[in-house]
């Protein structure tokens, strides 16, 4: 399984479940490596997005613990063994997890891949990812070249799990 993420430089990754900041090239880059795959997300990411509506072209599967949540578009699993049942449907490099913090925290351990996005600022935040660099079993396997986008720096990298 993949995780994917956008960071700052203190491995926050929110507030008041919305995006620490909206990169257009970072969006470009998630669009891409998650049309026609697996999203596992929490509720609260779901209910983030345009409308509260499921991302297109993609299995939306929606880890919420409200067994009474209904939406249209996604597959609703209410707990770990539920998702890893309907998991076993689709093929694990085809997996993107994509939050919020408690799916990253959950599920991570499950992951080999992250794409992490690291945005050189500090924003005043009060969600956050693990550390993947104090972490002794991730590595870098790939860093991209500095990108701005206004007064923002950035880069795109790759962890692998050893």
């Amino acid at each position: 399984m993949n995780v994917i993420v956008a960071v700052d430089k203190n491995w926050a990754i929110g507030k008041e479940n919305q995006l620490l900041a909206k990169i257009p090239a970072d969006q470009k880059f998630f669009r891409e490596m998650t049309t026609g795959k697996v999203v596992v997300m929490g509720r609260k990411t779901l209910e983030s997005f345009p409308n509260g509506l499921p991302l297109k072209d993609r299995v939306n599967i929606v880890l919420t613990r409200d067994r009474n949540y209904k939406i249209s578009g996604a597959v609703l699993v209410h707990d770990e063994k539920e998702l890893y049942t309907e998991l076993k449907k689709y093929k694990d490099e085809d997996i993107y997890v994509i939050g919020g913090e408690t799916v990253y925290r959950q599920l991570l351990d499950a992951c080999d891949v992250a794409y992490v996005t690291k945005i050189n600022y500090a924003f005043d935040a009060d969600t956050y990812f693990p550390n993947l660099d104090e972490k002794s079993e991730w590595c870098v396997a790939e860093c991209g070249e500095e990108q701005t986008y206004f007064d923002l720096e950035y880069y795109f990298y790759q962890y692998k799990k050893m």
